[in-house]
């Protein structure tokens, strides 16, 4: 349910990009770390899910800085996650849950480096019980944010420029001609700047000499 209301999210993100941007404008400055704010917050939570997410911030704030937007919030979430994690601990069975892994992934030192990056790679639970295991092992929070970012940046990098990219083409290929037609055909279209070369020409009148 959660997968499909951010997905759903994202959608209508890219659906009404003009005017979220609006949006965005009266913010102002703060747009960024609300941005960075709401995707650390998703992503330290358990069994989260921040693809939408990834490509939500490519579509509002372009490839590159809707990357650093994820990053920025992959740091933060990695921090709040292992704080979090350090006081539900003592009710992880650290055992239990790494004989739930796959054979390939229980091959590395539990709480090594290379055992979280692993355990990171696997979807769902991944990413969850290495958070956990690192807290129940006191590996530290250096160790718990690299490992995650390791993983995580990387994908929601290619995520964040999938999404700007993908909103260029539906703006230049459909949301665009479809806008140009109703406007033609005087359809009110809701949210969306007017087309370019349907607005009303702005040159002033002839002069007439007496």
């Amino acid at each position: 349910m959660i997968l499909l209301a951010s997905f759903g999210l994202a959608a209508f993100v890219v659906s009404h990009k003009p005017w979220v941007e609006r949006v965005l404008a009266d913010i102002g400055p703060f747009a960024m770390p609300l941005a960075v704010v709401v995707f650390a917050v998703v992503a330290s939570a358990p069994f989260s899910v921040t693809d939408a997410l990834a490509i939500m911030n490519g579509v509002l704030f372009g490839p590159v800085w809707g990357s650093v937007v994820n990053a920025v919030g992959l740091v933060l979430a990695a921090v709040i996650g292992y704080v979090v994690a350090l006081r539900t601990s003592a009710a992880f069975d650290v055992k239990k849950n790494v004989e739930k892994l796959p054979p390939w992934a229980r091959r590395f030192r539990i709480g090594s480096p290379m055992f979280l990056i692993v355990v990171r790679v696997i979807p769902g639970l991944g990413g969850t019980i290495a958070t956990q295991t690192a807290a129940a092992l006191r590996v530290g929070y250096f160790r718990q944010i690299y490992t995650m970012c390791a993983v995580a940046i990387p994908i929601c990098t290619v995520l964040a420029v999938f999404g700007n990219a993908t909103s260029d083409f539906l703006d230049a290929h459909v949301f665009a001609p479809v806008q140009k037609s109703m406007e033609k055909h005087h359809i009110r279209f809701p949210h969306r700047r007017p087309h370019p070369t349907m607005m009303p020409s702005r040159k002033p009148l002839p002069k007439v000499t007496p």
